[in-house]
């Protein structure tokens, strides 16, 4: 249907499984792997350390223009938070935590983030969804726009870390609905 040979595809699977977004089954195939919320939790602690280097480096590296481009986006952070635009809110967040990574010049650091980040979208998605959660987390972006922009590296990096704090935080507040639907399903077995 694609046009691609079996060896490609092949090759492709093997490619994402070696990234962790893909679990092989022997003799039967292979699908996305799903993300715990302990591996989830685990994944954003490391974030926290590789993210807060990369603050602080980009702290150390802004130009004004670069402060100017952090300063816009978190203006059209706030419209979206305040006009209940989730979704592009959402996007917007990863554009600054992308363009934090950019101005740090942390090509390390950016490339196992991004590793990272290819393994949490659903819990991502699912946090950027949850009610009142852009309202929390947008002073915390803001906070590390401020620092960012304003050449204060330790401050961009504590920014950083609370920030995924929170969001670990967030995550933990999931488990408690998924351990019932996780019981629901089992009981209707």
């Amino acid at each position: 249907m694609l046009g691609v040979t079996r060896a490609s595809l092949r090759a492709a699977l093997f490619d994402l499984a070696a990234d962790g977004l893909v679990e092989r089954i022997p003799n039967r195939g292979a699908r996305v792997r799903a993300v715990t919320l302990d591996e989830a939790v685990a994944i954003t602690e490391c974030r926290m350390a590789l993210e807060g280097l990369c603050a602080a480096k980009a702290a150390e590296r802004v130009t004004e223009p670069d402060a100017a481009r952090l300063r816009r986006l978190g203006e059209e952070m706030r419209r979206c938070v305040a006009d209940g635009e989730l979704l592009q809110y959402s996007a917007l967040n990863h554009e600054l935590h992308r363009l934090v990574r950019e101005i740090s010049g942390q090509a390390v650091a950016t490339s196992l983030l991004e590793r990272l980040n290819g393994q949490l979208v659903r819990h991502q998605f699912q946090l950027s969804l949850r009610p009142g959660r852009p309202q929390s987390s947008l002073p915390e972006h803001l906070a590390i726009i401020a620092a960012v922009a304003g050449r204060r590296p330790a401050e961009a990096e504590d920014a950083t870390r609370r920030h995924l704090s929170s969001v670990i935080s967030s995550l933990r507040d999931e488990q408690p609905a998924q351990s019932q639907k996780a019981q629901f399903q089992e009981e209707a077995r």
